[in-house]
């Protein structure tokens, strides 16, 4: 199923955090935070001025994002799980 999403939402796959710490700890499922780290899979076209001008988005497909950690709606898009998001609930890109 193709997903696109509406105006200036996101659409954004979770980047799996590492399961070994800096000093070789493995870390067990049930202590695992979920990511606030994730990978733009689909961009909507932007939101509109009150003009009805277009503000284009500023990430893209591909991006690598932080967000915040409650952001988003969770959907399961072709059985992965992804979230829906408000572009302005993107905290910055990951150079």
């Amino acid at each position: 199923m193709a997903f696109k999403p509406l105006h200036d939402r996101v659409l954004v796959k979770r980047v799996e955090s590492e399961e070994k710490t800096k000093g070789g700890l493995i870390i067990p499922d049930s202590a695992k935070e979920k990511p606030a780290e994730g990978e733009v899979v689909a961009v909507g076209e932007g939101a509109r001025k009150d003009s009805g001008e277009l503000i284009a988005p500023s990430v893209k497909k591909g991006d690598r994002i932080l967000f915040g950690k409650w952001s988003g709606t969770e959907v399961t898009v072709d059985g992965t799980e992804m979230l829906i998001m408000k572009e302005s609930d993107i905290l910055g890109i990951i150079a």
